[in-house]
């Protein structure tokens, strides 16, 4: 009776079969493959491209004047605000000049200013007064020609950064148009990418991505794109801003990631 009931019990309807388990794979025993299964997978839809992290504000100040040299305010690396003096001319002589035009419109002032009596009194006709406003007017003209060359003995930043490049020396000539100083603004940095041909049909301004240097992460946006594509390369030239550079450093080579659509 108890072998009949457990054969009955063996195959009584919806019992289940005991489930034999998978082998396990086998370990990987290359040094390849170890390595391969060690790293983590990357999203398929990512895409890095090498990405040149540029100064958002930089710039070449030149001489606007022939002169020498009398001061150098700032070394290389060092910051300065907005409109601040880097380099000093000696302007001995552009003074000197602006005090000699001073003084010849005072008389040519007074000239015409003395004509103007003489004409209320019948002593001096319209042309004499004419003359004499002319003269007074040329002379003012010569002052704010000498006051605005006066302006170029010192170069001033045209915006808050740093010193790049220091190109002259102290007490050194120069001439007129002749670099001096490369000036960057390290606080707003942008990346400048080439990307595929292709990807103009998708890429827009705004299009968000993200920068790597350094072992670090940094957010981005696509800021500007060229209004063509390289007819030998077949890439397109982009500007992305990026938001927070802390540790950046205009120069150094980063990846940009992106996620194109599928």
């Amino acid at each position: 009776m108890l072998a009949g009931a457990g054969s009955a019990f063996a195959q009584a309807p919806g019992a289940q079969k005991p489930i034999t388990p998978a082998p396990a794979a086998p370990a990987p025993t290359t040094p390849a493959a170890k390595a391969a299964a060690a790293q983590p997978e990357k999203p398929v839809a990512e895409v890095e491209i090498a990405a040149l992290i540029l100064a958002g504000e930089e710039g070449t100040l030149s001489s606007q004047m022939a002169g020498r040299i009398s001061a150098i305010k700032v070394g290389l690396g060092d910051g300065f605000k907005k409109g601040a003096a880097l380099i000093e001319f000696d302007c001995s002589e552009q003074r000197a000049q602006l005090q000699a035009a001073d003084a010849e419109y005072r008389g040519a002032r007074e000239t015409h200013l003395a004509r103007l009596r003489l004409q209320a009194l019948g002593a001096a006709g319209e042309l004499e007064v004419t003359v004499a406003a002319a003269v007074a007017d040329k002379a003012r003209s010569q002052v704010s020609l000498r006051r605005s060359q006066l302006a170029y003995c010192s170069v001033a930043s045209p915006f808050r950064g740093r010193v790049a490049r220091l190109r002259v020396k102290s007490s050194e000539s120069v001439q007129s148009g002749q670099p001096l100083i490369d000036v960057v603004n390290p606080s707003l940095l942008k990346a400048q990418i080439f990307v595929p041909a292709a990807w103009v049909v998708w890429l827009r301004p705004g299009t968000v991505l993200t920068i790597g240097a350094n072992g670090q992460s940094f957010a981005a946006k696509v800021s500007k794109l060229n209004s063509r594509i390289d007819g030998v390369s077949q890439q397109l030239e982009l500007e992305a801003r990026i938001e927070n550079g802390d540790g950046l450093v205009p120069g150094m080579i980063g990846v940009a990631v992106f996620n194109p659509p599928k």
